[in-house]
This record gives C-alpha cells, structure tokens and sequence, in this order.
C-alpha cells in the first residue's frame, strides 16, 4: 500500500495536564468535521445513535444528502414523522441491509462519509443465533467495505464496542473481527482512496438494552429491588450526545487505520442503581453467560501500537509507521508497555454529580 501524507489533529498541547473535568464527562467536540453540502449515510439509522446523530447534523450543518439506511421500515416511517422530507429537504429514507452489498452500493451513490452503525447487539440473542450475528456483523461490516471502496466514499467510521477487546461472547468476536475488517480495508483503497476508522467506546446510557432504562423501568413499576449480577462489576459510560461527538471528531482526525477509545469515566452497577433508585434494595442474581466482570477498551498486547492524547486514545495501525510518527510529531504519548485501559482500573471514576449528568441526558 502507498503511504498516505498523514495530517494529524490534536485538540490541545499535550504539555496540559491530562484530567476529567469536575463532572467526568468530556464533550469530544473538538476537532469539529464539517458536514455542509457533503453526502453523509448512516447504516443503521433507526437506531439510537442514528437518530440523535441526525439531530446533530441538522441543527449544526446543512449536507448536500443524509441518508437513513436500515431495513425496519415502521422505525423509518416514525423517523420520518420525526425529520420530515418535506421540511428537510436533503434527507433520504433507503431501506436495505447490510448483508445485501449491491443495496448498499446503490445507497452510496454520491456519498462523502459513511457511519457504520448497523449491528446484532444483544449478547444473549448472538449466542442463540449465531449465524445471524456472524452474516450482519462481520459480512455486512466487509459489504460495507466493498461499497464504500467501488463508490469512492471519502471516509468510513465503523461503531464498534468495549465487547470486541478480549472477548468472551460472540457478539464482541464478530465486532473484533468487523474492526479487523475495517482497519485492513485501508490496505485496499491506495494512497488516495476510502479512508478506513473504528470508534470503540463503552455502554451508552439510555440506548436500547442498556441497564439504564431498566432500572429505571423498574422504579416505574414499584419493584422493591434490583437485580445485581455482581457488586464488584464496573462499565464505561457515555452519553449519545458525547458518542455522536466522538464520531464526528474521529473522523475528522482519521488518517486511516485507526481505532479511536474516548477517555469516559466508569462505575460500579451498585453505585448506578444506588443514585436511580436510593431506596430500591440490590439483590446479587450472579454474572450471565457471555458477560464480564469488568470491560476492557484497551487490551495490554495493544499497547505497543496505542497513543495518548488529552481526550482519547488511538490505536493505531501496525502498517501506518508514518501516521504513528505523525501523531508523535505533534504532541501525542506512546502509552507504557503492557498498558490496558479497563473499567476497573480507569482513574476516572464518576462521582454523584457526574452520574446524576448522566441520567440528566439518558432521560431528558
């Protein structure tokens, strides 16, 4: 593969000092990628993510196209009650899977930047089905590869998952092998082609099947106690509003190759239920099949590839030797040796103000 002339964003000098704001949470606003006139699709786009970035790009930017691809067409119908096409003239409603690569071709047409959102999720529906997760995850992820690739797409950001670190369950294998998929499309595309990228970041709050809305289900319904599957499990978290901004900030720093980790705060799922329901007793149910006690971002055996700046980390390619010396050049850290970045071991741990933030934006 050809070098690429690497040009590197760095939101601050790296002589700052390196801490969570008062409430642990960050925006990721900076740098900002700017969407006016282009051609942006979203796979996925019914979902959670894909409708607050559509509320994102519309008060801040006006694109030539945004598509809405995805194969739910009674969530498109909503979504188009939502953002009408009549009062938003550049949307567009595509219905089409992923694992349908000559769909997605044509949906690409004229398209600048792809998010791929698209995915199985739930860890316990891949493990009853798992030819399902392996033909959406990791066959749609090289679908979207190829489209992208034929359709001269300018850059694709891949969402990814905690889960694909060191995983234990099917879902976090198919997502490791999509972010394979997607680091090594860049191989493909030439000095001058697609630019390939991965966002991997932790459970967002108030999403579909987050523990967030379960909880707080629960107090709606007068439940006398919560389920735990165990005092000592931690999670990252992030709010929608902080992902879509990570997303947009990646992409805009992508030189290809990358896989992006914000720096988000955890905490453990007892001090969560303890601020959602203070009087709602905890009853330890033990761990499910395929979970994890703690979740990792950044395994050890990545270290020696990863960067630090002031508000993420970047994983970057074994090939892109010239990118890595493009991050160092303008302030970024090579990370210790045998570093991981962990729930359990994240320093920055959310305190009451910084959790009920959160649960301000899950439930707003």
């Amino acid at each position: 593969m050809a070098q690429r002339a690497a040009k590197i964003y760095l939101p601050v000098s790296n002589d700052a000092e390196i801490e969570a704001p008062a409430s642990g949470l960050r925006d990721f606003a900076q740098p900002w990628l700017d969407l006016n006139g282009k051609g942006v699709l979203v796979t996925g786009g019914t979902g959670s993510f894909g409708k607050h970035f559509v509320k994102t790009v519309i008060e801040h930017y006006k694109p030539r196209r945004l598509v809405i691809f995805s194969r739910d067409e009674l969530k498109q119908y909503e979504m188009q009650q939502t953002f009408p096409m009549d009062q938003y003239p550049f949307m567009r409603y595509f219905i089409g899977d992923v694992r349908d690569r000559d769909r997605l071709e044509l949906a690409m047409r004229d398209i600048d930047y792809v998010i791929h959102a698209a995915a199985l999720k739930q860890v316990p529906t891949a493990e009853y089905n798992p030819f399902e997760c392996i033909r959406t995850n990791v066959m749609g992820a090289e679908n979207v590869v190829s489209a992208a690739l034929a359709r001269n797409v300018r850059k694709v950001i891949a969402l990814s998952t905690d889960k694909a670190a060191n995983p234990v369950n099917l879902y976090g294998a198919s997502k490791l092998a999509s972010d394979k998929i997607f680091v090594a499309a860049n191989n493909l595309s030439g000095a001058d082609g697609t630019k390939f990228a991965v966002v991997r970041y932790g459970n967002v709050f108030g999403s579909r099947g987050s523990v967030v809305p379960f909880f707080q289900k629960l107090v709606n319904e007068g439940a006398t106690e919560f389920p735990i599957t165990d005092e000592r499990m931690t999670r990252f978290w992030i709010t929608l509003t902080q992902g879509v901004n990570f997303v947009l900030s990646s992409m805009e720093m992508s030189q290809g190759g990358e896989i992006f980790v914000p720096k988000i705060p955890s905490t453990t799922i007892p001090q969560l239920a303890s601020l959602i329901g203070p009087k709602i007793a905890q009853k330890v149910v033990g761990i499910r099949p395929g979970e994890k006690l703690h979740e990792t971002m950044i395994p050890a055996d990545d270290s020696r590839w990863t960067v630090e700046i002031e508000d993420r980390f970047v994983i970057l390619a074994s090939f892109a030797h010239n990118i890595r010396d493009a991050y160092l050049h303008r302030g970024a850290k090579p990370v210790p040796e045998g570093f991981a970045y962990s729930s359990d071991n994240n320093p920055e741990r959310l305190d009451a103000r910084g959790l009920q933030s959160l649960l301000m934006h899950a439930f707003a």
